[in-house]
């Protein structure tokens, strides 16, 4: 996608200046991309705690301002940045079967969480949330892994595999908080087995 002109028209058809921008005007596609891929650069050769916004934005080639106009904190940037990559990661096929399509979207989890960039970006921003509130809130206002599996258990439901009166929210915390709990907290290895284990367990519940 090409990238707007900065100059624009006002209201009265005169020239409009760079610095002159109208409210509400929409973000340079360029530039937004450049800062979502800066952040996820500097995750992993920095870590999360040493990132600045003045940083982001040098990573990036633009001004700490177009950075500020757009996001507020460092920790909505990269949430922007790995809920964008998780929507893709996260979703998988449907299955013959309730067990198998369970599986397959929890092994999805399971590389996402240990091997993926966005994942990664992921397990930085829970950590966070440890400690400040509005990290906290910022993931719990649209999980990426919630809403993933929401959707895996929504198919099933609607297909009459898994029983109607689930409720999404609950079924969804119960589907993945065994996958992440293991994995963000113990800091256990989860292989194949496992994801069956768990995956036979929630549809049998």
């Amino acid at each position: 996608m090409s990238v707007p002109s900065d100059l624009g028209t006002d209201c009265y058809g005169g020239a409009m200046t760079q610095t002159e921008r109208p409210a509400g005007r929409p973000r340079s596609e360029e530039a937004r991309t450049a800062v979502l891929r800066a952040v996820d650069d500097m995750l992993v050769a920095e870590g999360y705690a040493a990132m600045t916004m003045k940083g982001i934005a040098e990573r990036a080639g633009v001004g700490r301002q177009t950075v500020y106009r757009w996001w507020s904190t460092k920790a909505e940037i990269l949430f922007e940045a790995s809920a964008a990559d998780a929507a893709g990661e996260l979703a998988v096929e449907a299955r013959p079967t309730a067990r198998e399509d369970v599986e397959a979207f929890l092994a999805a989890v399971v590389r996402f969480l240990t091997t993926s960039d966005a994942g990664l970006a992921y397990r930085a921003l829970v950590g966070e949330a440890q400690h400040d509130p509005k990290v906290a809130e910022l993931i719990a206002g649209a999980d990426p892994l919630g809403e993933a599996a929401r959707a895996v258990i929504d198919r099933n439901r609607r297909a009459g595999r898994l029983p109607a009166d689930l409720d999404p929210a609950m079924a969804a915390a119960e589907l993945v908080g065994p996958v992440v709990f293991r994995i963000l907290v113990q800091g256990s290895v989860i292989g194949a087995s496992d994801v069956a284990s768990i995956a036979g367990r929630f549809v049998r519940q």
